[in-house]
């Protein structure tokens, strides 16, 4: 029973696994680092993002201060941010693909390193449920209840934004067969008829050779 349900709960874990992405990165003054997310249409994503004090108990410089754009894979801008150290955003995506958060140190001279902390959270881990405990009064039991609703849900979605993935990957491969026969027809074709010519052209020179 164990070894049945283990691929279950690889494949939960697979799909959402990629719904969070918190991470520390550093960037160069004058330079720019974005981070892309692949995240499906009407899903909910939240982002926080935060400037490391390099000098604990100091006010933050501004040369610590950074430009940020959040903007899906059409250009569509979700989050604009100019000279802060810290921000968040949210919002529902409404396409599909990748959305980039890039974010931007403004030029210094020594040039300096700036340590940023970015949490991107994506569907149910974009959710709050200790804020919809509170609101909504509900007992642990409710709470994980509704936790575990909306995580079916997801995987439902995802599976179902998979398939439409997989349709895409079938009729790209079909096309590709497709070009491939008749670009292979068209080349034995040209083959042929260069033979043929060749043929006829030392064919027509024996003959005025008197050669047959």
């Amino acid at each position: 029973m164990i070894l049945r349900s283990l691929p279950i709960v690889v494949l939960v874990l697979g799909i959402l696994s990629p719904a969070t992405q918190s991470l520390r990165f550093e960037l160069q003054s004058g330079q720019t680092k974005c981070i892309s997310e692949d995240i499906k249409s009407n899903s909910m994503t939240v982002g926080k993002y935060h400037v490391v004090n390099p000098n604990e108990g100091h006010p933050l410089p501004d040369s610590h201060k950074l430009t940020v754009r959040v903007t899906s894979t059409y250009g569509n801008s979700f989050h604009s941010a100019e000279k802060v150290e810290t921000g968040q955003f949210a919002f529902t995506a409404a396409e599909a693909g990748d959305y980039m958060a890039c974010f931007w140190a403004p030029v210094h001279s020594p040039q300096i390193t700036i340590t940023v902390d970015f949490d991107w959270r994506t569907g149910v881990h974009a959710k709050d449920w200790s804020n919809v405990a509170k609101k909504g009064q509900v007992d642990v039991m409710e709470l994980e209840l509704k936790k575990l609703y909306d995580t079916v849900t997801s995987i439902h979605e995802e599976m179902f934004y998979l398939r439409e993935r997989e349709e895409e990957m079938q009729e790209l491969n079909q096309a590709t067969t497709s070009k491939m026969f008749w670009l292979s027809f068209l080349s034995l074709f040209l083959c042929l008829s260069v033979a043929g010519m060749q043929f006829w052209h030392l064919k027509t020179f024996f003959e005025k050779k008197k050669l047959i």
